[in-house]
């Protein structure tokens, strides 16, 4: 993967697990909270694999691509649970997973 790829993908991957925190956050003050559940546990992960993998990419990690087919598949299962809720937090952060699960595609 080239330096520029490298940047890009980083920063896809920093706004993706902003906009999973920030739908974390959003959801636990949800008023029925029991019905986001699965969104909220996918928000952390989702913020979790994109954290790591954007922090392991600035060190040049040796497992970027195994590391990117991960976190495409969890970006993906993200984005769909919150494509499932109309509350524009997880609209928004459906959208990042999934331009975040197609550029780490491309990387792995």
């Amino acid at each position: 993967m080239s330096h520029e790829q490298n940047r890009n993908l980083i920063q896809t991957l920093h706004e993706c697990a902003e906009a999973c925190n920030h739908c974390y956050d959003a959801c636990l003050k949800e008023e029925n909270v029991k019905m986001m559940a699965e969104c909220i546990r996918l928000d952390r992960e989702c913020a979790d694999i994109c954290s790591y993998l954007e922090h392991a990419l600035t060190r040049n990690t040796p497992f970027g691509s195994e590391l990117a087919a991960v976190c495409a598949e969890i970006c993906e299962a993200c984005g769909n649970e919150c494509r499932k809720h109309d509350h524009e937090h997880c609209q928004k952060c459906a959208d990042a997973c999934f331009k975040c699960a197609n550029a780490c595609k491309e990387a792995a």
